[in-house]
């Protein structure tokens, strides 16, 4: 099995080979632009050949681009139109099946490009050296320079591991240059007999994350998310009077705000996946699918009269609400509880999150009356089971992470992710999620769920 990290390796440079370094940047980043204003101007095209074939020689004369660069800028910006028109498709459908009214807007201008971050293509325009060492390409020649990172992934990259793409980022609060390259690692597969427990791993906004395990002997870990929330309330409030403001000393701030804000998120994520695979080793980890919850959990609107007349809008409390339910960055949570369980051994699977905070694990019953005013206190209407709301999803999760797992040790294929788009699947899944039944005194052994 492959499993992709990252090493964020730091440059060494001179002043003028930082100068050296930042025209390419600015450069690469005036050439995304340019080809993403062509891609419109023909249609909105996103194939790659053609935009290669439209675009090779003036990108080459106009922005000096290596050759290399000028086939690599085509190819990221057609990326980028294809994620366009998939979304437009996608929000189509949502809109011929009522989910909303609203235009997509994603193709009405060209896509700009901001961050002046440059793609390195391995063995082209980017190589290593000897005596940590790196050759990267600049509108002027080649470069060789020192660089540092994590002794680990130094240490992979100076025994061969497979070395795939880089991106040249550049730091502007510290005025420095990184290096982010992708390490493929092969990883044994892993086998059901390896594991020794299911984990159920709940997110939410008062709590970032909650986990159960099988038994209710280890202790849930429960992830307190009002510090941080608060912290990313107060950015919002920051970016709010700047963007009044309108000065461009007052954009500037908010662009560093905005960074301040995604490491504060970043680094809170690191912490909680990083505990939760450091007190859970060799499990079968249950994430839940959350591909367009925004959609499916649509908000309320409140009606009022303005003027007379009579119109839907959302009032300054439900704006509120909505800003914060897509405030935190839960796909990059998951993603690294995912990839940092591939690591330690463990593996990390995604079930439907469908009535997992509703559904009582102990008689089954399904309501949203179970949760009072959407509250922490999950009290069953049918058996009177109170516990936290959130390490109930938490223990129906690991419920239906262990039917992945049983149905891993029958068939040896296991389901990274469940498929949403068949509603009839989808309909037997939830079938078979009714009929499971949590138990205080569950074995904490896994065997006699398959072999």
């Amino acid at each position: 099995m492959k499993q992709t990290i990252i090493a964020k390796l730091k440059l060494h440079t001179t002043s003028e080979q930082l100068a050296q370094l930042r025209n390419l940047q600015l450069a690469y980043r005036d050439a995304l632009n340019y080809v993403s204003r062509y891609a419109f101007e023909h249609g909105k095209m996103s194939s790659k050949r053609r935009l290669q074939e439209g675009t090779y020689q003036e990108l080459r004369v106009l922005y000096a681009l290596p050759a290399q660069m000028a086939c690599s800028v085509p190819r990221q910006v057609g990326a980028t139109y294809k994620g366009l028109w998939t979304k437009y498709k996608k929000h189509a459908a949502s809109r011929k099946a009522g989910v909303t009214k609203k235009r997509y807007k994603g193709l009405d201008q060209p896509p700009r490009y901001l961050s002046p971050t440059v793609t390195y293509q391995q063995g082209r325009d980017y190589g290593f050296k000897t005596e940590q060492r790196v050759s990267v390409l600049t509108l002027s020649g080649r470069l060789i320079l020192p660089y540092s990172g994590y002794e680990r992934y130094v240490a992979l990259i100076e025994q061969g591991t497979s070395i795939g793409t880089a991106q040249l980022w550049y730091d502007q609060r510290k005025k420095r240059f990184y290096l982010l390259v992708a390490l493929s690692l092969e990883l044994p597969d892993p086998e059901p007999g390896d594991l020794s427990q299911v984990v159920g791993v709940d997110v939410g906004r008062r709590y970032l994350a909650v986990t159960s395990t099988t038994t209710g002997s280890g202790d849930p870990l429960f992830f307190l998310g009002k510090e941080a929330v608060a912290q990313a309330d107060h950015y919002t409030r920051l970016r709010k009077r700047l963007q009044q403001k309108g000065t461009r000393g007052a954009m500037r701030k908010v662009r560093a705000i905005e960074q301040r804000e995604r490491r504060l998120k970043a680094e809170t994520n690191h912490c909680i996946s990083k505990r939760i695979i450091h007190r859970h080793p060799a499990s079968l980890i249950g994430l839940e699918e959350l591909t367009d919850i925004r959609e499916r959990t649509k908000p309320k609107k409140h009606r009022r009269t303005k003027q007379g007349k009579s119109s839907e809008l959302v009032s300054p409390k439900q704006r509120r609400e909505n800003r914060r339910r897509s405030q935190w960055s839960f796909a990059q949570l998951q993603a690294m509880i995912a990839y940092k369980a591939m690591l330690a051994g463990s593996v990390a699977t995604k079930v439907d999150a469908d009535y997992s905070s509703q559904a009582c694990p102990r008689c089954g019953h399904t309501a949203r009356a179970n949760r009072p005013g959407k509250g922490l206190v999950f009290v069953c209407q049918n058996c009177h089971y109170t516990l936290h709301a959130d390490l109930v999803g938490a223990r129906n999760l690991v419920l239906r992470t262990l039917l992945v797992w049983q149905d891993w040790a029958r068939t040896g294929l296991l389901s990274v992710a469940p498929d949403t788009s068949d509603s009839e699947a989808k309909a037997a899944r939830l079938s078979r999620y009714a009929e499971l039944r949590w138990s205080p005194d569950a074995s904490p052994s896994l065997q006699r769920w398959g072999h």
